[in-house]
């Protein structure tokens, strides 16, 4: 069964914080909050974005030996 719980919640603030960089980094506008008139095409780049970032920090950490 599947929920939305966090599994940290401490980390909650951090997770907004990057989904705002990678949404201004794609050039979509998100508010604090509910942001359900995004297109699904905005809504995708974000979390594509998100997605290659986690990608490329996972694979720079694997070349630092981390």
């Amino acid at each position: 069964m599947s929920s939305n719980k966090s599994l940290v919640p401490e980390a909650k603030e951090a997770l907004n914080k990057f989904k705002m960089e990678a949404a201004n980094e794609v050039g979509v506008n998100l508010k604090q909050g509910y942001n359900g008139d995004l297109t699904s095409k905005q809504a995708g780049s974000v979390g594509g974005q998100m997605v290659k970032k986690m990608i490329e920090n996972a694979e720079n950490a694997m070349r630092s030996g981390r």
